[in-house]
This record gives C-alpha cells, sequence and structure tokens, in this order.
C-alpha cells in the first residue's frame, strides 16, 4: 500500500491533466463556435465591431460624447437666447411707452411755448404803439432786436419740472406786463385824445414864424395893427395841415383873408388858415389832426405866399404860440 502511493498518486494526476485538456480542448471550440457565429441583436453587433475594430468604437464612443455634449450645450444656449430675446422686447416695450410720454410732454411744452411767443408778439406790439404814443426816439426801444443778456456759469441741466415753473412764472409775468401795457395804452389813448382835440400842431410842416401874435407895423400901408394869429413861410401849394381833430366850420373867403378853412375842435377851440390858394375842406367834413385842409397861397390882403393861422378859445382870440409844436416841431421864428 505504501508502494503503491505514488503511483496512484502520479495516476490520478495524469487523470487530472487530461481532464484540463479536455476543458481547454472545449473552451477553443466554444470560442471558434462564438467567432463564426452570426450576431443577431443591435448590442451583439456593437459589441461585436467592438472587439473587431476597438479603434473605430472609441472614435464612436467619443464622437457620440461629443454629439450629446453639443446637443446639450445648444439646448442651454437656446434657453438663455430666449430669455435674452424677452427681456430686449420688454426693455423695447418700455423705451417705446417712455418715449410716448415724453413726447406728450413735449407737446404739451410746446403748446404752452406757442402761447407765450403769442403773449410776446402782442407785449412787443403793444409796446410799439406805446412808443409812437409816448414819442419816444429812435432806438430807444428797438422791439425787433433781441434783449441782450449774458452772466457767469456753469450751467447745468433743467430738470422738467423746473422748466414748467419757469414757464409757469413767465407766463404770469407776461399777463401783468400786459394788463401794465394795456392801462398805459388806454392812458396814452386818452391823453391823445384830449391833445388831438386841442390845438398842437404847426399848420405847416417845415416852416418858420414870420411875424408874431399881437402889435405890428401894418405891412402893406404901415402904421399901428394888432395881428390877431401869426404867419408862416409857405410856397405856393404846400399842404396846410390841421392842427387837432375836429369838423369844418367854415370853408369860403372872408374879407382881408381871402380864401379861409376853420375848423371847430370842440371845448371852445377854434382855428382858423387864411389866404390859402385852394380849399379841400367842405363844410362838415370831419378831420383828423395832421390832415391836409388846403393848400398854400397869397389870396386876400397879402404880400406873398403864406399860412395866417388864428386860435380862439370861447369867442376870443388868443396867441396860438402857446399851442405850437407841442408834438416836437416847434416852428422856429425870423424876422
Amino acid at each position: 500500500m505504501g508502494a503503491c502511493g505514488p503511483a496512484l498518486r502520479f495516476a490520478r494526476a495524469g487523470f487530472g491533466l487530461l481532464d484540463l485538456g479536455s476543458d481547454i480542448d472545449m473552451s477553443f471550440k466554444i470560442v471558434l463556435n462564438n467567432r463564426h457565429r452570426q450576431p443577431t441583436g443591435l448590442v451583439e453587433r456593437i459589441a461585436d465591431n467592438a472587439q473587431r475594430r476597438p479603434g473605430v468604437a472609441a472614435g464612436i464612443l467619443l464622437a457620440s460624447g461629443l454629439v450629446l455634449g453639443l446637443g446639450a450645450s445648444v439646448g442651454i444656449a437656446g434657453g438663455y437666447n430666449a430669455h435674452l430675446q424677452a427681456k430686449v422686447e420688454k426693455q423695447e416695450a418700455e423705451l417705446a411707452s417712455t418715449r410716448a410720454t415724453s413726447q406728450r410732454e413735449i407737446n404739451a411744452l410746446a403748446a404752452r411755448l406757442g402761447e407765450l411767443q403769442a403773449q410776446a408778439n402782442r407785449l412787443n406790439a403793444l409796446g410799439e404803439r406805446l412808443t409812437r404814443a409816448g414819442q419816444l426816439e429812435d432806438g430807444e426801444f428797438d422791439f425787433e432786436q433781441p434783449v441782450p443778456t449774458g452772466g457767469p456759469g456753469p450751467v447745468r441741466d433743467m430738470p422738467r419740472d423746473e422748466l414748467s415753473r419757469e414757464l409757469t412764472s413767465l407766463e404770469k409775468e407776461y399777463a401783468a406786463s400786459g394788463q401794465q401795457l394795456s392801462v398805459m395804452e388806454a392812458l396814452l389813448f386818452n391823453r391823445e385824445l384830449d391833445r388831438n382835440a386841442v390845438p398842437s400842431r404847426d399848420p405847416i410842416a417845415n416852416s418858420y414864424i414870420t411875424s408874431g401874435f399881437g402889435g405890428r407895423a401894418d405891412p402893406i400901408v404901415g402904421g399901428h395893427q394888432f395881428h390877431k394869429g401869426i404867419d408862416f413861410k409857405a410856397k405856393v401849394g404846400d399842404p396846410v395841415l390841421a392842427v387837432a381833430d375836429g369838423v369844418v366850420s367854415f370853408s369860403g373867403v372872408r374879407s382881408g383873408y381871402g380864401n379861409v378853412v376853420e375848423i371847430d375842435h370842440g371845448n371852445g377851440y377854434v382855428t382858423r388858415y387864411a389866404h390859402n390858394s385852394r380849399l379841400l375842406g367842405r363844410v362838415g367834413d370831419l378831420v383828423r389832426a395832421g390832415q391836409q385842409i388846403a393848400k398854400a397861397g397869397s389870396t386876400g390882403r397879402s404880400t406873398g405866399a403864406h399860412v395866417h393861422f388864428e386860435v380862439w378859445e370861447s369867442g376870443r382870440v388868443v396867441n396860438p404860440r402857446k399851442f405850437l409844436g407841442q408834438t416836437g416841431n416847434r416852428a422856429a421864428t425870423r424876422g
């Protein structure tokens, strides 16, 4: 039994090797059979291709990862772009609303500016009338030229509310100035009416007095004479002008005066214009101050062309000198 032990172990080992060889042979056959068998499913085909072409399989996996990553990136970018587009559309809507509101405010300010411009034009026109009525010198108030202004800086942007307050204040100033100027115009107009109702102008333009009121030597026969008026140098045909508003009360010939026009100015004043070559006014005609009523001449008792001018106040002859030149065209005296 002891001698048979090694032999037995050797025999068993031999049988084990035979079994191992049989197993290897069987596995090799299985592998061969699997290689020759065609894959049936998608997964099997992919696995088979991966076994046969491991480089291609790796490229496919890498490409698949890139495609999946790109798809995810595109999806994220698309969502972000949609968010930005919505935000831009909202901002555009808000901007359009702000523009519409600003345009309405601009239109309102433009309307107020138009009203102020109209008031300024009215004040300018009124100022020009007052300048003429007040007999101000030319250029003293030129309403066509801008008013010179200035001042130190700095300059800042003006908020809308402040601009609105300034326009409101300017409107009030224009309104107050307009009222004041209207009152002044009324006063000047009344004064002009009063002045036009009283002899206050020269009866002939650009002339001078050749003989005064009162006692003098008679120019024709000599001796003493009371001269009831004053004489103005003239040429035949020069315009003879009414010295105030009134109504022609006489137009014809008077002894010694030649062709005469007389005007009743009311308030007891009557003026007489004598020695005319031609009479233009008829009895009852309404005449205005400065209006031509006759042409100068030398009719009647006269030594040459001139205008004899008299002023009667409440039926009494008075010195015309106190009425002459009140409009700034005072006649000079010669002789």
